[in-house]
């Protein structure tokens, strides 16, 4: 295990501007232009201070500080949503991770979604022992995004309504439509419940399965939102679809062209 030795003056110098320069997560790029050193040398002085044991690296050319408190730079990542932030914007938090922030869940998920535009070949990387699940979309579906700061950075997450309408276009991404419809009840009960909002984040989606999973889940959870069930209705699009594409669907609800298992009992 690396243990954390000391520093001579200038590198100290060095190390502390280039933490106060950035905000929580260091780049080789970023160090060069703080420290007006090449690429090449600042690269060198990073990993020189990681091999000391005053930062932590990620992957290649991203570090973290080591609190002054720890003994080891063996650690945990301290705030995964920067770490997202950096390595796949544009990007948002989403999934059972803003169901979380949004108290829409108790459960407790490891893992990290991360919603962007861009297209890594790993889509289920891990750094520092933290997880992430990468899911891309296109740059329009960059809506419905709320801001929020950690430390001193800025990172987007999915707003309660958009965080409903991403499970229900990828019923995985709020770990199987049994954890979604748990996640789907406290927002309905919740004071973010705004079924005009997932209607108008629905169209802008443009999948027609999630006007038949909304309209299904609606009509069973939320029977007074009879203008949302309507809208769902004159929505979705023609064939058949899946409650959740990983299961078996054994019995068809016909007026939503829905496939279930067949333990979903349709209500009437």
């Amino acid at each position: 295990m690396e243990t954390i030795s000391g520093l001579g003056k200038i590198d100290r110098q060095r190390l502390s501007e280039t933490i106060r320069g950035t905000k929580g997560i260091i780049s080789v790029s970023e160090a060069a232009e703080i420290l007006g050193v090449s690429a090449s040398d600042a690269a060198k002085m990073l990993a020189r201070w990681a091999s000391k044991g005053w930062l932590s690296r990620v992957k290649r050319g991203i570090y973290v500080p080591i609190p002054l408190e720890s003994r080891t730079p063996d650690m945990p990542l301290e705030d995964a949503w920067l770490i997202a932030e950096r390595l796949f914007s544009p990007c948002y938090i989403g999934g059972w991770s803003a169901a979380e922030y949004w108290d829409l869940t108790e459960q407790i998920f490891r893992t990290i979604v991360v919603i962007t535009t861009q297209k890594p070949r790993d889509r289920k990387p891990t750094f520092k022992g933290t997880s992430f699940l990468i899911r891309t979309i296109p740059e329009k579906a960059m809506f419905g995004l709320k801001p929020v700061w950690r430390k001193e950075a800025k990172v987007l997450v999915s707003d309660p309504a958009r965080t409903i309408v991403d499970m229900l276009s990828n019923p995985q991404l709020g770990g199987g439509i049994r954890s979604v419809v748990d996640i789907f009840k406290n927002y309905l009960k919740s004071e973010n419940n705004n079924a005009n909002l997932l209607i108008e984040y629905a169209s802008r989606l443009g999948n027609g399965a999630v006007f038949k999973r909304l309209g299904f889940l609606l009509e069973r959870f939320g029977p007074d939102e009879a203008p949302a069930i309507e809208a769902c209705k004159s929505n979705f699009t023609k064939g058949n679809s899946k409650l959740d594409p990983k299961l078996n669907g054994e019995k068809l609800i016909t007026r939503w062209k829905l496939w279930v298992p067949k333990n979903w009992k349709e209500e009437h």
